[in-house]
């Protein structure tokens, strides 16, 4: 993050560190306002996640930010790009996906100038291209929170001045959405998503001024009184929203068909990347229109609850990490975080007692980095060494030692699935129900871990977690140490192998280039998410360098880097 601005100090240019701190603000400023943004909101839907939505999308602005200043130094036009990117691919909801297209609105003029006069026409970009996403705009909701943040600094000016202008124009404007809809006039509340927004334009006000703007303490809910019907409540049953890889032709034929299919279309986007959002009643049409417009990734259906949710400041606060309050959720594509706690804190309680915990997860792993990621996520782990794999009384001491009355066991090694099953039929004997995940690789393991739901029936979390095993390509960076034949061709000592699926694909001279070689034919194939996995030993920079070539050369790729510690190989790739 950047400095701290002294007193009476102020901004006169966003650059690179200032952006990077406004994106870091932002992303705070909406989890600290999170659960009452999902409160008061009842538009489009009152399914009471906006605030979380809007939080999920900043984090993904963030993470891309964080990780072009770990690739690099970077300028202020990258810095802003990878933002609005950022926040593309991770858009959540109709209020995320509309505040990723501010954001790639104001980006495409911050990369300009940053000055206030730039400012004040990246906002008015940023309301026009926000407008132009939506299919049926509405007054009362982001777009006119929006829409005055840009009227309101419209003359430019410093740059101070214009983030002030716009901020009080925006909180000015949010007042004033509860008498222009129907659904938030009834509840009492003012939009959630312009309130996010007002958050974001804060954040932005406090990075170059160094003052927190003042906040007005929330107005206080009403009583809790028989409800109504909301708008948005006889709608469509269920949200769909995918990335696209298409032309502009493609998506405009696209738009037209999505909206005689529902309501609430919103497609943001650009330049062959696109994030679709709809609300349909047949979610299966409306995924078959992507698939004919183009490439549809990260495809994500909610059904919305049947049931009315809770009047505004009376539901449950859910975690931040949740899809939609009170709505099904089916992902067909990536995960965007990686851990899910494997126990809770009852399981710790019992496990204190002596007592079996429901379910656990064993996993074996190379290199005592991967091994505490595991151990945090509550699988209990075995390490592996080179040239030492565990023998099977280790096996069947780490499931014992895990005191489960369920365990599922990832060797997460081809070699190891003879020794695996061998301990598995051991701790059978003892009373304990295992399933064995013939996982080949440790990033095939971070990916079954990465799904794994304790608290689902055994049998459908053991096919959830096979199957996202599964669905994960790996390869793995060696050296050799002698000559060699190889599928590949002969190999010379310290060459450089790049194995493939257990077999080497490539041979190079170079651990960065054979890197590259490999991450493209993978990815050659298709692919999602990248994980990256480093050891100690790694040359500094390899994994930076990689993400940065995802970035440049696979648009709806996401990069997740992990370290494995010593005694790991140099470089385990996975591909989802």
């Amino acid at each position: 993050m950047s400095r701290a601005l002294q007193p009476d100090e102020e901004l006169v240019e966003l650059d690179a560190e200032a952006v990077r701190t406004w994106c870091a603000r932002a992303f705070d400023a909406l989890g600290r306002e999170r659960e009452e943004i999902d409160a008061i909101n009842v538009y489009p839907v009152a399914d009471g996640d906006t605030g979380t939505n809007l939080y999920l999308t900043a984090e993904a602005a963030h993470r891309a930010v964080e990780a072009v200043f770990a690739a690099s130094g970077p300028d202020t036009a990258e810095t802003v790009r990878a933002m609005a990117h950022g926040a593309l691919l991770g858009a959540r909801g109709n209020s995320g996906t509309i505040l990723s297209q501010l954001l790639r609105g104001m980006a495409t003029v911050l990369a300009d100038g940053c000055d206030g006069d730039h400012l004040a026409r990246a906002l008015a970009e940023a309301a026009r291209a926000a407008r132009q996403a939506v299919a049926h705009p509405v007054e009362g909701t982001i777009l006119t929170v929006a829409s005055a943040a840009a009227g309101a600094c419209a003359a430019g000016g410093p740059l101070v001045r214009v983030a002030r202008d716009a901020y009080e124009g925006a909180a000015t404007a949010l007042t004033a959405t509860s008498g222009q809809l129907d659904a938030l006039e009834r509840a009492g509340v003012v939009d959630a998503g312009g309130r996010g927004l007002v958050a974001v334009l804060g954040a932005l006000l406090e990075t170059v001024t160094g003052r927190a703007p003042d906040r007005a303490a929330p107005a206080p809910l009403p009583p809790a009184a028989p409800r109504e019907k909301c708008a948005g409540e006889d709608g469509p049953a269920y949200e769909v929203i995918y990335l696209l890889e298409a032309d502009d032709a493609a998506v405009d034929l696209l738009r037209s068909r999505l909206d005689a299919l529902g309501e609430s279309l919103v497609v943001v986007g650009g330049d062959g990347l696109w994030n679709v959002h709809v609300h349909v009643d047949d979610a299966g049409a409306a995924v078959e229109a992507g698939v004919e417009a183009g490439r549809p990734h990260r495809i994500r259906i909610t059904r919305f609850a049947s049931d009315a949710t809770p009047a505004p400041g009376r539901g449950t606060a859910r975690g931040a990490g949740s899809g939609t309050d009170g709505a099904h959720t089916h992902r067909y594509g990536t995960d965007d975080g990686y851990a899910h706690a494997c126990g809770t804190g009852d399981d710790a309680a019992r496990a204190a007692r002596g007592e079996r915990v429901p379910r656990a997860v064993v996993a074996v792993v190379p290199g005592e980095g991967l091994a505490g990621l595991c151990a945090e996520a509550g699988a209990t782990t075995v390490r592996t060494r080179p040239g030492e794999p565990p023998a099977e009384d280790e096996l069947v001491e780490a499931v014992r030692r895990a005191h489960a009355r369920e365990v599922v066991l990832l060797p997460n090694d081809t070699d190891l699935r003879e020794t695996a099953a061998a301990a598995a039929e051991r701790v059978r004997a003892e009373g304990v129900r295992v399933a064995l995940i013939p996982t080949r690789a440790a990033v095939q393991g971070i990916a079954a871990l990465a799904v794994h739901e304790p608290d689902r029936h055994f049998d459908e979390d053991v096919v959830a977690m096979t199957a996202a095993a599964g669905a994960t390509r790996y390869a793995e960076l060696a050296v050799a140490e002698h000559r060699s034949f190889t599928s590949a061709g002969v190999c010379q000592a310290g060459d450089v192998l790049g194995l493939i699926e257990g077999d080497v694909a490539v041979i190079g001279k170079d651990l960065t280039e054979t890197a590259r070689t490999v991450l493209d034919r993978m990815l050659s194939a298709g692919g999602e998410l990248v994980t990256l996995v480093v050891a100690d030993d790694t040359p500094p920079g390899l994994a930076a360098d990689l993400e940065q070539h995802v970035r440049r050369g696979y648009l709806a790729v996401d990069t997740t880097t992990y370290h494995a510690g010593a005694e790991a190989p140099p470089l385990l790739i996975g591909v989802e």
